[in-house]
């Protein structure tokens, strides 16, 4: 699915938390995509792809991500964006969703099935943010970058240089001489001026370890059926974090190792996640 076709099917709804922006393709029961920062609903694209004949995906951009409003004064830790999230549902009548999650997505997810486990039927998790590991070591640097105000000066020169978006992305992509500058502006187009790249330092500076620690007791005894799919060549989040994670949800059921794929794989591995989506599906 080329850019043209995904911008196409873009939509926005107005809630409670402010205005969200989210593709909406396909018909069937309904699967809903969270991604992680500095990416954007597009990272799902070609999962969508293989998946729109016979699911309904709905795909959402994070506030101050893809076409999605970073409001004055919202708040924008952990538990916050799980309940903008839960306002998102509300919003578009989303009942008892397959949830996938990547990144920063997976961490929103966790709290929003601890506190909201009826709005689930289902969970997967892909390579996120886990226990304590938020920031992950090799993010901290890029955060103290945001909390010193050199994170944004950098992102608006992602946008106007693809090249050094791709570096920078090499962290998170087997393949990052791959993406298209078509591709990296859509990330990186929330961020090419500074008042926008300033939104996305305050996004990555309100994210804390704590909050997921607090829910730790409640995804305990999470009975949803929870599937773990993780690339094993994450520079971010090592595998041992997710059968930590596959230990600490009491529905998880399986996790799949993806071998040599990085943090955001489900872009450019698409097609390796989509079978154990389905197979997960038929059996919840």
């Amino acid at each position: 699915m080329d850019l043209t076709d995904f911008n196409a099917q873009r939509s926005t709804i107005h809630t409670p938390a402010g205005r969200i922006a989210y593709v909406d393709i396909g018909t069937g029961p309904t699967t809903l995509f969270v991604h992680g920062v500095l990416m954007s609903s597009y990272l799902w694209r070609n999962v969508i792809r293989e998946l729109a004949g016979d699911r309904r995906c709905v795909a959402l951009d994070l506030p101050g991500h893809g076409r999605t409003p970073l409001n004055p004064g919202q708040g924008l830790a952990l538990p916050d964006l799980a309940e903008w999230l839960e306002s998102f549902c509300t919003a578009l009548g989303l009942e008892a969703v397959d949830l996938v999650a990547n990144d920063t997505g997976g961490a929103i997810a966790q709290v929003l099935a601890a506190r909201h486990p009826e709005r689930l039927r289902s969970l997967a998790l892909t390579n996120c943010d886990v226990h304590d590991q938020i920031p992950p070591e090799a993010f901290k640097a890029a955060v103290a970058a945001a909390c010193e105000g050199l994170m944004a000066p950098a992102l608006v020169e992602m946008y106007a240089h693809p090249e050094q978006a791709r570096k920078a992305l090499a962290q998170g992509y087997e393949h990052p001489e791959r993406l298209s500058d078509e591709t990296i502006r859509e990330y990186f187009g929330p961020f090419r001026r500074l008042e926008g790249a300033r939104g996305a330092e305050r996004v990555v500076t309100s994210l804390h370890a704590a909050d997921l620690l607090a829910v730790e007791s409640e995804l305990a005894k999470l009975v949803v059926p929870t599937l773990i799919v993780w690339g094993t060549g994450d520079t971010f989040f090592d595998v041992k974090w997710a059968y930590w994670l596959k230990d600490a949800i009491k529905g998880a059921e399986r996790m799949i190792e993806i071998p040599g794929a990085k943090l955001f794989w489900p872009d450019e591995r698409a097609a390796e996640l989509v079978p154990h989506l389905r197979q997960h599906w038929r059996a919840c």
